[in-house]
């Protein structure tokens, strides 16, 4: 496998790029939010009465301020503290993802661990494991917040569709962390076992956004350049299978950048040598052309 080299300037600005304000896709560090059962209709009346309910929906509606507030208010009544806690811990990380204030990770991680999870029913437990692997990521504990949100993949029947996309792409981002600070020769099984999940994935649900770009970015780094030039034209057209226009267009933006930013130079590379450029412009015309034929209507 190849050694550091662009892809991880690229991967790295890419995964924190949000962090330092430098976002370069819908994925980067997405929002993890917290879902919960309650129908539409009375929502907001209801909100208005329970500082509970208020907190939650703030905290979907990512305000995250006011649901810090409304979360500290819902403390004071007895039976809330644990699941105020958990919006409290959560809109704290959201936060911090958001201005890197190391504030809000410490307020984020003391609520979080503060909570009993024999009090909590099984969806707000997934939230939980969800948002333990948040702060652990954010201190750097890469591979140990992956480990987490491998078990929350595991349970996360209930998230839906984009939900489940966002935590796909927060685990991959965290197993892409932990092998950058292992030996080269360390990392294959590491990109293997992403591999393997985004395939699955794809599986389950062949408009994945995450999936289809980690399954090309992990063929890249297991060395198979002719595989993930393959994926990634693969999943130019499952972004036909997205409904909103919006998200198709941002998974195709990514898809675009890793083609013309790591894949074509080091395929060019691969088979040329140091006089890539030739080769690398012939990839790009064939791209393009690739692009082209399959422009939405």
């Amino acid at each position: 496998m190849p050694g550091r080299s662009a892809i991880q300037v690229y991967m790295l600005q890419r995964l924190i790029g949000k962090l330092r304000g430098c976002a370069t896709s819908v994925f980067v560090l997405a929002a993890l939010v917290v879902l919960f059962s309650v129908g539409r209709s009375g929502v907001s009346a209801a909100a208005d009465q329970n500082p509970l309910l208020r907190a939650r929906l703030l905290y979907n509606q990512r305000r995250y301020d006011a649901a810090i507030s409304a979360a500290l208010e819902a403390r004071k009544f007895p039976g809330n503290q644990d699941v105020a806690d958990l919006v409290l811990g959560r809109s704290h990380l959201e936060r911090y993802r958001e201005s890197a204030n190391s504030d809000d990770l410490t307020a984020g991680r003391d609520a979080l661990r503060a909570i009993h999870p024999a009090n909590l029913v099984a969806r707000d437990q997934l939230d939980l494991l969800i948002g333990l692997g948040q702060s652990l990521y954010f201190e750097g504990a890469f591979g140990a917040a992956a480990e987490l949100w491998d078990s929350a993949l595991a349970r996360a029947e209930d998230l839906g569709p984009a939900a489940r996309d966002r935590l796909l792409d927060w685990w991959a981002s965290a197993l892409d962390r932990a092998a950058q600070s292992r030996l080269v020769e360390d990392r294959d099984p590491i990109y293997t076992r992403i591999l393997d999940r985004t395939q699955v994935e794809l599986g389950r649900d062949p408009g994945g956004a995450a999936a289809a770009y980690w399954h090309a970015v992990a063929s890249r780094a297991l060395g198979d350049l002719d595989r993930a030039w393959e994926a990634v034209q693969a999943g130019w057209l499952r972004a036909l299978l997205k409904i909103d226009p919006d998200r198709a267009a941002a998974m195709r933006a990514d898809l675009d950048r890793l083609m013309l930013e790591v894949i074509i130079p080091e395929r060019a590379r691969k088979w040329s040598g140091p006089d890539f450029q030739s080769s690398a412009d012939l990839m790009k015309a064939e791209w393009d052309a690739f692009k082209a034929s399959w422009i939405p209507k």
